[in-house]
């Protein structure tokens, strides 16, 4: 195969037709919006970084990734349920914030720039029928959606500061945050249930931080998205290559995607390239994670008692919390025992997921 198409411009295709592209593929890649990163408005994501051993920017450079895109790392954060602030420290950065969109130093900007020098062709505003691409990465699924998110991008004079808050006042069965790094900042509200209150819950998010510090909001934009999970993953389907979201490929406790989009295009073009088996790749890599994800988040509802406290506590008590994090993800022995119980759990739970 010579000549590959890609629908889908989010960070799993580009990484995907980046990858092919600097072995001499000709890819062309399709999206359905005027840009990539059509779904947003410039917005800050994390960018996780405890879920492996190594540093997922390592990471992204052994995938062929450069770091051309704004980043900002955090080792502190806060979390805060509304009556106390749990303060976490972290010897490595726990995440890195990036931003989503079409604006410059963008991650899918920067993207379209590696992917550009490399001599991908990009069509725009053109819908590819999954029977005509090569690699589907056209991100959620909606009958897989757990969670959905609302809030708001703007600009500030705020200092540089990452506060997240666990209230199902404010972010039912989910989390709010309030993301601020070098005048750009983000608040937003993810529900993992009750979707129609997500206009109540994110103003009461609002209400929250407003109490808690001195917001300084300017040129507000809104914005928002959902969230697609899957253990039954479509890794491949009539010779077609799904990466990322089409893949089902999610974090079910608090939806850290990125890190999992880049690697699944990184291992579909692989698979092209080197004739290797992605779906034997991409499950050897995955699915204990999503695993022990679905057990996480199981266990995050179970013990969401005074006000999530006992969970918080928990982990701040670790004595290293990152690392603490990171054994969380890696589906150990005790979340291998409470898997059956929160398969079963969760299935009565998310009726609609495919698990």
């Amino acid at each position: 195969m010579d000549s590959v198409k890609i629908a889908g411009t989010g960070p799993a295709g580009l990484s995907a037709a980046i990858n092919l592209a600097r072995q001499g593929y000709q890819v062309q890649v399709f999206e359905k919006n005027i840009d990539v990163g059509g779904r947003f408005h410039g917005e800050f994501q994390g960018l996780e970084n405890w879920s492996d051993e190594e540093d997922a920017l390592i990471q992204l450079k052994k995938m062929n990734i450069c770091l051309n895109f704004d980043y900002h790392p955090f080792k502190n954060l806060s979390i805060s349920n509304g009556e106390k602030i749990w303060n976490f420290k972290c010897n490595n950065p726990a995440f890195y914030l990036v931003k989503r969109g079409s604006v410059p130093g963008s991650l899918d900007n920067q993207l379209k720039v590696q992917a550009e020098d490399n001599g991908v062709i990009f069509h725009f505003n053109k819908y590819l029928p999954d029977d005509e691409a090569d690699i589907i990465a056209t991100g959620p699924v909606k009958q897989g959606k757990f969670a959905i998110a609302q809030g708001i991008t703007f600009q500030t004079e705020m200092e540089d500061n990452v506060i997240c808050l666990v209230n199902d006042k404010a972010a039912l069965k989910g989390y709010s945050y309030l993301l601020v790094a070098q005048g750009q900042a983000t608040m937003g509200t993810v529900l993992f249930c009750g979707f129609n209150k997500l206009n109540h819950c994110f103003l009461e998010t609002k209400k929250t931080y407003e109490n808690m510090l001195e917001l300084d909001i300017k040129n507000p934009q809104k914005i928002g998205g959902i969230g697609s999970f899957s253990l039954h993953n479509n890794f491949k389907k009539n010779g077609k290559l799904y990466i990322g979201e089409a893949a089902g490929l999610q974090d079910l406790l608090w939806g850290f995607g990125i890190n999992k989009a880049m690697k699944s295009g990184y291992l579909a073009a692989r698979s092209i390239i080197k004739g290797e088996d992605y779906e034997s790749n991409a499950l050897k890599y995955f699915n204990n994670k999503l695993k022990a994800s679905l057990v996480n988040r199981y266990l995050w509802e179970k013990f969401a008692r005074n006000n999530y406290s006992i969970i918080l506590n928990r982990i701040y008590n670790a004595p290293h919390h990152c690392k603490y994090l990171k054994e969380m993800h890696s589906f150990n022995l005790l979340q291998k025992i409470i898997y059956p119980f929160a398969l079963r759990y969760m299935k009565s739970r998310y009726e609609n997921l495919s698990l």
